[in-house]
């Protein structure tokens, strides 16, 4: 036993060294680029606020996210999945996960995509010369194994593509992840270091930055109560992850109401919790052929809400069921007062076919 946790803990140092090695151009905000490999793959995700990289299930989507997540329970499954956007933007992923009996590793593959619609083109007086699309691609393939029986490390690796009217960019990204999963108390630890990567070519012989990030997580299943809950710390490559409004520089006194300068400890809370992403999700049934699910981003909401009104901003929520061999799920994020995103999935298992049931 001592053997094996002094191995846990080395290759889960390894594996936060390699992360850490990647972070020197990395940066949060507006600046770079394939921002769509932050959208979520699936309605499930959707549904717990957009990051699942501690839940081990059946759902071959979550590897999109931390590889080392495949195991032999998403063996053989395949899932659709597109999301409605604001102003008709549109992505979604198609994956496929799969073990081979002669190796002891678990693969997927799948591509992720976003489409931005058609745009107006006009020339530098305004003249309408035309119109051009946008969109973005991701193939993206991936493996895990058991290095040993509680813990399991994934690759992804990713081939990019992206076209805005006449200029386009490749690229190659990975993801590098960690799992340790205590099956007699349903908890899963992990680690990923997401979209380590550079460009091939770029759009205007500038190179931009890829988004990485490097992420930690639990997930736990209560003893007595059909309820798993997530909670994942973001951006450990970087503390400060306040935007610098001015407009948020100052806030309302309890006891005066007048604007005053906020207090280090304020200020501490605030950057403290925007690191943060809570999920929970109740498993109904015998076979857990119900799920209802809930989460909250609280950057997201924090970055989208708009002064002086109230919203649900950063909250999302969903559920999925099961009907013969096909499970439909459905996700909902409130990004703004102005509306919401619904994400749609539709998974199965090829091996049900097989054998008929």
């Amino acid at each position: 036993m001592k053997i094996l946790r002094g191995n846990l803990v080395q290759c889960l140092i390894l594996t936060f060294i390699v992360c850490r090695a990647s972070t020197v151009s990395a940066q949060l905000g507006g600046v770079g680029v394939y921002k769509f490999l932050w959208n979520p793959p699936d309605a499930h995700i959707t549904a717990l606020a957009g990051n699942g990289i501690a839940i081990r299930d059946d759902d071959a989507a979550l590897a999109m996210q931390n590889p080392s997540l495949l195991n032999e329970n998403s063996n053989d499954k395949l899932s659709f999945n597109h999301r409605f956007f604001y102003s008709g933007l549109q992505d979604g992923t198609f994956t496929y996960a799969f073990s081979p009996k002669s190796i002891p590793y678990h693969f997927h593959a799948g591509v992720q995509y976003a489409n931005y619609g058609n745009f107006t083109q006009a020339d530098e007086y305004g003249n309408i010369t035309g119109s051009f699309k946008a969109a973005d691609y991701a193939l993206i393939v991936g493996a895990s194994r058991n290095l040993y029986e509680n813990l399991s490390l994934g690759v992804n690796l990713k081939f990019i593509t992206s076209q805005l009217e006449s200029y386009s960019s490749t690229g190659l990204a990975a993801d590098i992840g960690a799992s340790y999963f205590i099956p007699n108390k349903n908890f899963t630890i992990a680690l990923v270091c997401r979209n380590i990567g550079t460009q091939l070519t770029d759009f205007n012989d500038k190179p931009e930055r890829l988004p990485y990030e490097l992420q930690a997580g639990i997930s736990k299943r209560l003893a007595h109560l059909p309820f798993r809950f997530s909670i994942v710390y973001t951006n450990l490559q970087r503390w400060n992850v306040l935007y610098d409004d001015p407009e948020q520089v100052k806030e309302n006194d309890i006891f005066t109401n007048q604007n005053a300068q906020r207090s280090d400890a304020s200020i501490f809370i605030d950057n403290l919790f925007r690191h943060f992403v809570f999920n929970g999700e109740f498993l109904i049934g015998k076979k857990e052929n119900l799920r209802l699910r809930i989460g909250y981003n609280h950057l997201l909401r924090k970055e989208l809400s708009v002064n002086n009104y109230r919203s649900l901003a950063g909250f999302s929520g969903g559920l999925g069921f099961k009907i013969s061999k096909f499970r439909f799920d459905y996700g909902m994020t409130i990004y703004h007062l102005t509306g919401k995103a619904h994400h749609l999935s539709l998974s199965t298992d090829i091996d049900s076919f097989r054998k008929g049931h």
